[in-house]
């Protein structure tokens, strides 16, 4: 009997090990953890300009994301059509990480991101926020 393979991840697979495979494995650790691998990504897959950084979601299959607003020191998004489940919690530790990075490493200063839904809206609003007295490698 032949088996046809599909040429993309099923839902059901990206489910299994987002849901439940790595939180039984890191535990109480998982958000933190997620978060450095996030950075981790990052580190390994810089894009030229964080105006690419949209794309790589769509590509890594984290969803929609598009800049909602920008100031001088902080960047927030927007993150739709993202796959979740019933065992999904609302975590974005993983995408905040990458997003953290990516603009640690195009500003040259020390970066952090929070992920969290909008109680209002219902969005899932990503803030990026810099610090331009800290600056990293340079």
């Amino acid at each position: 009997m032949a088996h046809e393979s599909t040429a993309e991840p099923t839902r059901f697979g990206y489910e299994l090990l987002r849901d439940h495979v790595i939180p039984g494995i890191l535990g109480k650790h998982e958000d933190d953890i997620l978060y450095w691998a996030g950075k981790e990504i990052a580190r390994k897959f810089p894009v030229f300009s964080v105006n690419e950084i949209p794309e790589f979601f769509k590509e890594a299959g984290w969803g929609d994301l598009r800049l909602a607003s920008s100031g001088k020191e902080e960047a927030d998004y927007e993150l739709s059509e993202r796959i979740t489940s019933p065992a999904t919690k609302d975590s974005y530790h993983l995408e905040s990480g990458f997003l953290a990075e990516q603009y640690q490493i195009a500003n040259g200063c020390l970066t952090e991101c929070y992920g969290a839904r909008d109680e209002k809206s219902g969005q899932i609003v990503l803030q990026v926020r810099w610090d331009e007295t800290y600056t990293i490698g340079k």
